[in-house]
């Protein structure tokens, strides 16, 4: 004979969490998936747009006059004001240019690997080269940026702006190898519905 269960309100939650999680789909359409899927395309709409304006102000700074123009840069220790030549903004515009494009691509492959798994083909071999190049892409901007920011900070404003060291890249390179590391698993599990595939 089995005693009754005690009324318990926290098991009750826990149950209907459960349940909950249970019904939550994450591949397929109108799954989570298919909902960051659409936020990922605001977010790239929004960074193609971005990039497109600041390539037109790249553009234009090649004839925009600038004449008695100063810029101030601040830093921990103070600022400091430098006048604005043609080299420094073609510098900083393109920087910038650069950096929002490349998130651009990262998004439009993060776009491609999602459709798939809107479509319930989580293991697309398309998504191992997709993951490649957003490993590739986010290596060469966490070192463009770490470049460009030791560039400002010895060149352009000595004394005001510190360059970052080696310690601040671990973090990019952690995320950097996390991106290969899944690469490599998509593959094998491209690799493991080919050849199951192939069984049937």
């Amino acid at each position: 004979m089995r005693l009754p269960t005690p009324n318990n309100p926290l098991k009750r939650g826990l149950a209907r969490t459960s349940r909950w999680i249970d019904a939550l789909r994450t591949l397929g359409p109108s799954s989570v998936s298919s909902v960051l899927k659409v936020a990922l395309d605001v977010a790239y709409v929004l960074l193609w747009l971005i990039t497109g304006l600041l390539l037109l102000l790249l553009i234009a700074a090649v004839f925009i006059p600038l004449d008695n123009v100063n810029i101030t840069v601040s830093g921990a220790s103070g600022g400091r004001q430098l006048p604005l030549t043609r080299l420094l903004l073609l510098f900083g515009l393109g920087a910038a240019t650069a950096y929002f494009g490349g998130f651009m691509l990262i998004l439009r492959s993060l776009r491609r690997i999602f459709r798939t798994l809107t479509m319930g083909d989580p293991f697309h071999p398309a998504n191992v080269r997709r993951l490649r190049h957003i490993g590739l892409i986010l290596a060469v901007v966490t070192g463009g940026v770490w470049l460009a920011q030791g560039f400002v900070a010895a060149r352009l404003a000595p004394g005001v702006m510190d360059p970052q060291g080696p310690g601040e890249l671990l973090t990019p390179i952690f995320s950097v190898l996390i991106v290969f590391v899944l690469a490599e698993v998509f593959r094998e599990g491209a690799r493991l519905r080919r050849e199951s595939e192939l069984t049937i």
